[in-house]
């Protein structure tokens, strides 16, 4: 049976970038000399270009992967990918890792050829509203008048959130989802409802950031991180483990300004962690001072985070379920053992 031109070409596409993979990410990377990460334009506190500078949480992830791999975090090209097909540079070859606000789902590993390997971030949608209302929780948001764009994911979330609490609301129809902010700066409706990443940025943009607040709810769930091209188990692993690697870091109280010092203990998961004892690289194509490394030279997952978006920014974000499993939060990663 013969098959189509356009199956042809989609099956040659198909067996370049399994070549590619099996070829080995790690090897092409360490060949071309820099990293290739993707991020999203225009997500201050994530990924944001400041004077030609590349910023954000996001970004630091990157530099993370590229300490890990040349022991040195500036081996980072970035590209800025289309919201329209955030995914079409990774699938086909273009990009080594992508960091983006778009949330892990089934549909976008079964259907595009990538995989997850890590999440960087639990955001959720959430609720911001004027702190003169002296309101402190969602649960007090009876009767509130909240600004709808029809049609919309976050609609459902928030009729879905209301309804199950049996609380009354009212909505404000806005014709476009991006006039949500400018609406409630307007004094149209007095709860602005959105990803609390972008209800963080959005307060910032008000003439009074302090005079609002995020509540602290949230009523959806999304899964931020890294995304990798499937078929290349090593490349995936590396990415992962190096998130991994930030999160126990701050679990074991390794940051950037003691990971030298720390090389004297006798901890030994912390010996594991700065590769004094056990290769735990050599599984990933690394040294065995990859997490080291990156620890030393980019911080732990709460610096990254404190100065990005958290106390150190200008966000001032409450770590909130992005806190360690221990300190009433779900981030979470398995041991280096």
């Amino acid at each position: 049976m013969s098959m189509s031109p356009r199956a042809l070409i989609a099956g040659a596409v198909l067996f370049l970038s399994t070549v590619s993979a099996v070829a080995g990410t790690l090897d092409e990377v360490k060949a071309r000399g820099h990293l290739e990460c993707g991020v999203s334009v225009g997500m201050p506190g994530f990924s944001d270009q400041v004077g030609g500078d590349w910023t954000g949480l996001n970004v630091d992830i990157c530099r993370a992967l590229s300490a890990a791999i040349f022991g040195d975090p500036g081996k980072v090209k970035y590209t800025a990918v289309p919201k329209d097909r955030p995914l079409d540079q990774l699938r086909f070859g273009t990009l080594d890792v992508q960091l983006l606000r778009s949330g892990r789902t089934m549909r976008r590993e079964m259907t595009y050829g990538i995989r997850f390997a890590a999440t960087t971030f639990f955001d959720g949608q959430g609720f911001m509203v004027r702190k003169a209302l002296g309101i402190a929780s969602a649960l007090e948001l009876s009767g509130a008048t909240i600004c709808l764009h029809a049609g919309t994911m976050e609609e459902q979330n928030i009729r879905a959130f209301f309804e199950s609490k049996k609380l009354p609301f009212e909505a404000v129809l806005i014709d476009k989802k991006e006039q949500d902010h400018q609406a409630y700066a307007a004094k149209r409706c007095g709860v602005y409802s959105a990803l609390v990443s972008r209800l963080y940025a959005a307060r910032l943009q008000l003439p009074k950031p302090e005079d609002h607040m995020v509540l602290p709810e949230i009523i959806s769930k999304e899964s931020v991180g890294a995304y990798v091209r499937q078929g290349d188990r090593q490349w995936s692993d590396l990415v992962k483990w190096t998130v991994f690697a930030l999160i126990n870091a701050e679990e074991l109280g390794i940051t950037s300004a003691n990971a030298d010092d720390l090389k004297s203990t006798g901890n030994p998961a912390v010996r594991r962690m700065l590769g004094l004892d056990g290769n735990y690289g050599k599984g990933l194509g690394l040294e065995a001072e990859w997490a080291y490394r990156v620890i030393s030279k980019v911080g732990n997952y709460a610096e990254i985070f404190d100065r990005n978006v958290g106390a150190g920014s200008a966000f001032k974000m409450e770590r909130g379920i992005n806190a360690l499993w221990n300190r009433g939060g779900i981030l979470y990663a398995p041991p280096i053992r």
